[in-house]
């Protein structure tokens, strides 16, 4: 028998809470947009990528700092805290008398 376009949710609903799987490819997925901003964020708008690839790295470790992460994960969310800290010092540099930071 086959399913045709919209048959296959009527029969078997899902339930209220659970809307997705919230291990496996997503989080791993995550991780990796979260390193890739993160290494893109030292050549250009780390102010803006730099806190992206954070969040990114945080919401696929889960939240948490407990527990079993995974190593993308806690790439980006440092890369991503380098990131944003050496975006900002270079703002301030730039925003003081003289030559800037060098």
């Amino acid at each position: 028998m086959m399913a045709s376009f919209g048959q296959g949710s009527r029969r078997h609903p899902r339930s209220r809470g659970r809307t997705w799987s919230r291990t496996g490819p997503d989080r791993a997925t995550l991780a990796i947009v979260g390193v890739v901003c993160a290494v893109a964020g030292f050549f250009a708008l780390g102010i803006v990528l730099g806190p992206v690839a954070a969040v990114c790295g945080w919401l696929a470790m889960g939240r948490t700092w407990a527990g079993s992460r995974s190593v993308p994960a806690v790439v980006a969310v440092v890369l991503g805290a380098i990131d944003t800290l050496l975006a900002l010092i270079g703002l301030i540099g730039a925003t003081t008398p003289g030559h800037g930071m060098f």
